[in-house]
């Protein structure tokens, strides 16, 4: 029975290490496949949820120290990239609380149905201008900003996914997209953590302290995975991503 306990942490640790490099390599998945995974495994959703979030929190901002050390993006104070991560951030935080209100009204599964169809959509924008370059404009990152968060609020998912292919879309470099999305995410876990602290007030430690191992080790190997991956490379596996994430939503909607 101990041997078994230990065994399902080590699983856990190694399956946070994978999900959080992917995450933190192509701006998405961590949250999107680990929760189902732990659930699958034997843990509870109420052990899962503020795990995740503590974990997704520090690994971000881990994950965004390392990439702005091995030069992926410059978060340098005043810079374009620390102003569009905050702003994201800002917005995606308050934009998620505001859409709980809408959600109730809502049905979970056409909500869950619209993430699916919406990223799946923006993966195959992603990859037919693959060789398209945009325009930096701040319209289109506050525009991202609420409607990501709107998606993340309504459904629990989708931040990543249209974030990171919406900053592409706007005149952000892959590379940077990637980075910008590690540290906004933040703002968005930190007020999750806390509403969920604040409305449960239990956290499962032995598992969160897992995760967090695992975020802690996987930032800089994510970072180093970035720095060496080619530009072009990269936003065809941001948009293949963005793709098989959005059907496979679709197919977990649909088929459940």
């Amino acid at each position: 029975m101990v041997l078994d306990f230990w065994l399902i942490l080590v699983i856990v640790i190694i399956l946070g290490f994978i999900m959080e490099v992917v995450d933190a390599a192509i701006g998405m998945g961590y949250g999107t496949i680990l929760t189902p995974v732990l659930f699958v495994i034997g843990f509870d959703f109420f052990q899962i949820v503020p795990a995740v979030l503590i974990s997704q929190l520090i690994g971000g901002l881990l994950a965004s120290l390392f990439h702005h050390r091995f030069k992926n993006v410059n978060f340098a104070i005043r810079g374009k990239h620390l102003r569009t991560a905050i702003v994201l951030g800002v917005l995606s935080a308050a934009g998620a609380v505001a859409s709980v209100l809408v959600a109730k009204s809502l049905s979970k599964f056409y909500l869950s149905l619209y993430i699916g169809l919406l990223a799946t959509i923006l993966g195959l924008v992603v990859f037919a201008t693959r060789n398209k370059k945009y325009d930096f404009s701040w319209p289109k990152i506050i525009v991202i900003g609420l409607f990501a968060a709107f998606n993340k609020g309504l459904s629990g998912g989708g931040y990543g996914p249209i974030v990171t292919a919406g900053q592409i879309m706007s005149g952000i470099s892959e590379k940077s997209a990637v980075s910008i999305t590690s540290l906004s995410e933040t703002l968005v876990s930190l007020t999750a953590v806390f509403t969920y602290v604040l409305a449960r007030g239990s956290v499962d430690w032995v598992l969160t302290v897992c995760l967090v191992i695992s975020v802690s080790f996987s930032a800089p190997v994510a970072a180093f995975v970035v720095k060496k991956t080619e530009s072009g490379k990269l936003k065809v596996l941001i948009g293949a991503a963005t793709f098989l994430l959005g059907v496979a939503t679709i197919l977990k909607v649909t088929l459940s």
